[in-house]
């Protein structure tokens, strides 16, 4: 789960990491409001989305008037920003963050990620920040310090000092770092994050160091023990597809296809979608249904996937082991009596209860093609598609 940067430095700055002081807008008037309650000359204006790289697609503007605010703030609410992360969708724009502008000297990236070669947390660093990490890996991967996080000890002092050697830091820098560096360390290991990223970490004119911009994700598996980070979850910045899966505990990510999957387990989902690609498909999303799926769920998983205007077939593919081939089947029965199916469904049934499932089937007098292996599905369901997509 990702959360805004307002959220992120809030967070942070709980655990002691130094922030700019500013203020949330919903409003280009409360915009206004917000700089002139901070003081100052300039001021900062951020749209407030899931994404990097707002700069770059005119979502962060440095104003030097409170006009300048609400004229700025007044183009981005409800304006869709397309960045190079959020794909041609974009998102959209509620709120908007506004904070004093700052002297800055130079501009750090630093890091703190799940390394899964090492089953460690990994801290990633550079003396070149306020450009994509992505780009600064590729372009000049010697420029980027790593260093790994021992989880019998945790981060230890004389590693921070080190980290903060080879970015180039002396004096009283040193021992910021060693404190930015330990509290991102405890906000990422208390809170069950998975990134923490602070982009740029900048020295400012008088030496000292402060967060600008600050990007947090958690793990989502750990959300029911973490409540409130759960309570920060900003549905406007999803995919409608993929919220309205999760506000139902499905797993589903949406893609670009017309072939609707349901599925269960990860495994059976990705070979399910190289199938249907074989077959020269295209998958409209991944879905996994989960163990001990209910008719009620099976048919949860059917609005989920109708919910996409693009899919023109379905694919149910089940091999049941703590599920039942019967259950899933009379899930695929009752969503076509309650969610009024027309689209052509294809199902394959394999494991616990296959025969009563495939007798479900036969005997709903409904147009369901039934296959038995994998292969056979996706090619049934390729040659369904009313209206292909170009690959």
């Amino acid at each position: 789960m990702d959360i805004h940067e307002y959220q992120a430095k809030d967070i942070l700055a709980r655990f002691g990491v130094p922030v700019p002081r500013g203020g949330l807008a919903y409003s280009p008037e409360q915009a206004g409001y917000r700089a002139r309650e901070l003081g100052g000359e300039a001021w900062v204006v951020k749209a407030q989305i899931h994404s990097g790289g707002r700069g770059e697609a005119g979502g962060v503007k440095l104003c030097r008037s409170e006009d300048q605010v609400r004229d700025y703030a007044a183009t981005l609410f409800g304006h869709r920003l397309i960045t190079k992360q959020t794909g041609a969708r974009g998102k959209d724009v509620y709120r908007v963050w506004v904070e004093g502008a700052c002297d800055i000297a130079q501009e750090l990236y630093l890091g703190f990620v799940l390394d899964r070669k090492s089953e460690r947390i990994m801290i990633v660093a550079s003396a070149q920040g306020g450009m994509e990490i992505e780009d600064l890996a590729q372009d000049q991967p010697e420029a980027l310090v790593r260093m790994i996080i021992d989880p019998a000890v945790g981060l230890v002092d004389y590693q921070a000092r080190e980290l903060a050697f080879r970015l180039g830091l002396e004096g009283g820098q040193i021992a910021q770092m060693v404190t930015v560096l330990q509290a991102c360390h405890r906000a990422y290991s208390e809170l069950d994050a998975m990134m923490v990223e602070i982009n740029p970490l900048v020295i400012t004119g008088s030496g000292d160091l402060v967060a600008l911009d600050a990007k947090m994700s958690f793990d989502t598996n750990a959300l029911y023990r973490r409540p409130d980070v759960a309570a920060l979850r900003d549905p406007s910045q999803e995919d409608p597809r993929e919220a309205m899966a999760a506000d139902h505990g499905l797993a589903y990510v949406g893609l670009d296809g017309d072939i609707g999957c349901i599925i269960n387990g990860a495994g059976l989902a990705m070979a399910t979608m190289d199938m249907i690609k074989l077959s020269g498909g295209e998958p409209a999303n991944f879905l996994d249904i989960g163990g001990g799926a209910s008719p009620e769920r099976v048919c949860q998983a059917f609005r989920t996937v109708l919910s996409d205007a693009n899919v023109s077939v379905i694919l149910v593919n089940i091999f049941a082991g703590i599920n039942r081939c019967d259950w899933i089947a009379n899930g695929v029965v009752q969503a076509y009596k309650e969610v009024g199916l027309t689209l052509p469904v294809v199902v394959r049934l394999a494991g616990t209860n296959v025969a009563e499932g495939q007798a479900i089937l036969r005997g709903s007098g409904l147009p369901i093609t039934a296959t038995d292996t994998l292969a056979e599905a996706a090619e049934a369901a390729v040659a369904a598609r009313p209206h292909p997509v170009a690959a």
